[in-house]
């Protein structure tokens, strides 16, 4: 065990007697390392299979790339070394920051991957968790790690942390002012993050713009909305600041409003038609007789009686509250019939003056003639 920590540690130097015994055994090695971690990985698969415990699969799922890309990526730098050692006159030294680099790579890379994982399966087995807010959080987490592991990198490079704070704290304002639309959006994504005034799934719509659909996506830089005729609408999530935005999936009724016009000539049966709309209304099954429930004779037409009906149904589904409209204008019809009554239809009446009625009569009799 001493001799083969002798090894390594030579290896790390860029010490080497026999440069291709040392690339071999570098070999022999990343090759035993790789088949006992495929069957190490296999083994707490099965075991995470088998477990009560969600976050086994997430975890044992992410490190399993980046540890196999340790397994020969780690070697390959070292034999890479070994060769620039013996077959040139350059040194290896600069190989020592790649595999630094390598490995704060592989944290990142195995972190990232853990988030998306916990993510997935957070949405999967727990589907009560709003989706928009634990993609949030995800994008969060993700921005942070790759923040740090970009200034940990940095370091390594021999960059100077603190130089390069004092050259964004300068050179922050131009790129502020070259990026406004950039930044607008990324705040604007990040406060409805926070205010939610919609989430993925929800059917919205702006009357301030031509905008409605269902939400299919929410990213930091536009928000993606699919049309009712299926088409994809990309918006910029600064146009959320500045306009109105109606959740209609967050309705608690669908309404019903119809104008019921009736003939001049079945004015006596209006007030028993109004009645009998009403007790309708209120013994049907899917009506909230809860919220406002009007039926009352509303206008004088310029050809029929209006009638007002106005309610509200218990359901908010689209198809089913269309079905629920169609069953109540088709006992509307059946109220009115039963009645005697009929419904109205643009008629317009000439009166004519004795004159012009004179003067007609002559012209018909000229005709006779």
């Amino acid at each position: 065990m001493e001799k083969f920590i002798y090894w390594w540690s030579s290896l790390e130097k860029g010490a080497s007697v026999d440069w291709m015994y040392n690339i071999g055994l570098l070999l022999l090695l990343s090759s035993v390392l790789w088949g006992g971690w495929i069957l190490l990985s296999r083994r707490l698969a099965t075991v995470a299979d088998k477990s009560q415990f969600i976050w086994d699969d997430a975890l044992i799922s992410a490190i399993r790339a980046p540890i196999t890309l340790c397994i020969w990526v780690w070697p390959g730098l070292l034999s890479i070394g070994i060769l620039i050692d013996n077959l040139t006159s350059y040194s290896s030294t600069s190989l020592s920051t790649l595999r630094h680099l390598l490995l704060i790579w592989t944290i990142v890379w195995t972190l990232l991957r853990l988030i998306s994982n916990m993510e997935q399966t957070i949405l999967e087995n727990r589907p009560q968790r709003d989706a928009t807010t634990v993609n949030a959080i995800s994008k969060i987490l993700r921005l942070i790690v790759m923040v740090f592991g970009g200034l940990i990198a940095m370091q390594n490079l021999g960059l100077s942390l603190s130089g390069l704070l004092t050259f964004g704290g300068v050179g922050g304002l131009v790129v502020g002012m070259a990026a406004k639309d950039l930044l607008a959006n990324f705040f604007g994504g990040m406060m409805l993050y926070f205010d939610r005034p919609f989430k993925v799934g929800d059917w919205i719509r702006s009357p301030d713009r031509q905008i409605e659909g269902t939400v299919e996506k929410i990213g930091f830089r536009m928000t993606i909305i699919r049309t009712f005729d299926k088409r994809p609408m990309y918006v910029p999530n600064s146009v959320f600041s500045s306009v109105v935005v109606e959740n209609a999936s967050r309705m608690l009724n669908r309404r019903i409003k119809q104008s019921v016009g009736l003939r001049y000539c079945d004015a006596a049966v209006v007030g028993d038609v109004v009645r009998d709309i009403k007790a309708m209304l209120q013994n049907h099954p899917d009506i909230d007789t809860r919220q406002t429930l009007i039926v009352s004779f509303d206008t004088y037409g310029a050809s029929s009686l209006n009638i007002l009906v106005y309610t509200f149904t218990k359901t908010v589904e689209w198809i089913k509250y269309k079905d629920v409209q169609q069953d109540v204008m088709l006992k509307i019809v059946e109220i009115v019939h039963s009645h005697g009554a009929d419904f109205a239809f643009p008629t317009t009446t000439l009166d004519m003056s004795v004159a012009a009625s004179s003067a007609l009569a002559s012209i018909e009799r000229a005709q006779q003639a």
